[in-house]
């Protein structure tokens, strides 16, 4: 008798940008979940301005250049390019191994990024991040977003420029059939990213969906999405391990623990 998949049966709201959100889903569907696509975040590329063209122009001079996110990857080595060629004495970092993934892929074969945690502090704890005193980076990033890297790098002495590829913005979203599939007892958790995401999700669900939290629970990639204060919405808050199925342990630890 073959064993029953570890997430049978048990419905999961994704809230990611919809191609990021659609391939988890075909992951969490391979683990016998059923994967409901309710994107609270929209990715749109960034105009160029004053602002990218004068980061831009610092990238030749930079010794390094760290990607926050995929969506840097994607939009911010477009913009580079339309910019010239990459600096071939530039190196690149990532936060995350999703992030760093998209970089190899896009041709960069020595990629520093840390290999437990996939969040800021894991990269700056890095002994490559240490000793940055005179040193030119460039943060390839969103508009707006934490400043924990650019603050903690300037204070080891590094000059630091943010390249503002992207902007997050909420999607328009109907959350009818998501309403109607909770009201029949179809959705167990919900999956968001940021604190960003989780905010515009419960904005897009309005009070009916609200009133659905708190038999529900929730999964974040991080302990400060964890502490955000409408996570204290939710029956429970999981942090799911790093790593591609980090969101399958979680959901599979809830389920053992309901």
């Amino acid at each position: 008798m073959s064993a029953r998949p570890p997430l049978e049966g048990l419905g999961v709201v994704l809230t990611r940008p919809r191609a990021a959100a659609e391939r988890q889903a075909e992951l969490l569907a391979r683990a016998g979940a059923r994967a409901f696509v309710f994107p609270s975040l929209a990715i749109e590329p960034e105009a160029d301005s004053p602002e990218l063209e004068a980061a831009l122009a610092t990238l030749s001079a930079a010794d390094l250049a760290i990607f926050v996110s995929a969506n840097a990857v994607e939009h911010g080595l477009a913009a580079a390019r339309r910019h010239g060629t990459w600096p071939a004495a530039t190196r690149t970092a990532a936060i995350g191994e999703a992030t760093a993934a998209a970089l190899r892929n896009s041709g960069f074969s020595a990629v520093i990024s840390p290999r437990e945690r996939h969040d800021s502090e894991s990269l700056l704890a890095l002994e490559e991040l240490k000793a940055v005193e005179g040193r030119n980076i460039v943060i390839f990033r969103g508009r707006g977003g934490r400043g924990l890297l650019k603050e903690t790098l300037e204070s080891r002495g590094a000059h630091v420029t943010y390249a503002e590829c992207y902007r997050r913005t909420r999607p328009a979203g109907d959350p009818a059939a998501l309403l109607r599939a909770w009201d029949r007892g179809e959705i167990h958790a919900v999956n968001a990213l940021s604190a960003e995401t989780l905010e515009n999700f419960v904005a897009m669900i309005g009070p009916e969906g609200e009133a659905h939290l708190p038999s529900t629970a929730l999964v974040v990639p991080h302990e400060a999405v964890a502490a955000h204060a409408l996570a204290r919405r939710f029956a429970r808050v999981a942090v799911a391990p790093p790593g591609e199925l980090g969101i399958v342990d979680a959901l599979e630890s809830l389920r053992v623990s309901r």
